[in-house]
């Protein structure tokens, strides 16, 4: 492989890697939008599947993201009653 060619390839690979990260959905933006009383499956549509989820007791621990960006989301009967984030830009 020429070097020219070397260099397309990793030009390439550096802008797919910067769209992906742009589609996280654990960002600000989704987090401001997030509000009490919200439904799970209002949650699900903004930020895709929990990461992890946790059910006790009719309480529903759901976390997004990975640390040291995460948002973290309590439901009771299916409805938002906290959410917090860390991390976020």
């Amino acid at each position: 492989m020429t070097p020219m060619r070397m260099v397309r390839v990793f030009v390439l690979l550096g802008l797919l890697l910067s769209l992906a990260a742009c589609g996280n959905p654990v960002n600000k933006a989704n987090y401001d939008k997030l509000a009490m009383g919200m439904d799970y499956q209002e949650v699900v549509a903004l930020l895709g599947p929990p990461d992890q989820s946790q059910t006790a007791m009719g309480v529903t621990n759901g976390v997004w993201g990975k640390p040291p960006r995460t948002i973290s989301v309590k439901f009771i009967a299916d409805k938002v009653v906290f959410f917090a984030a860390e991390g976020l830009k």
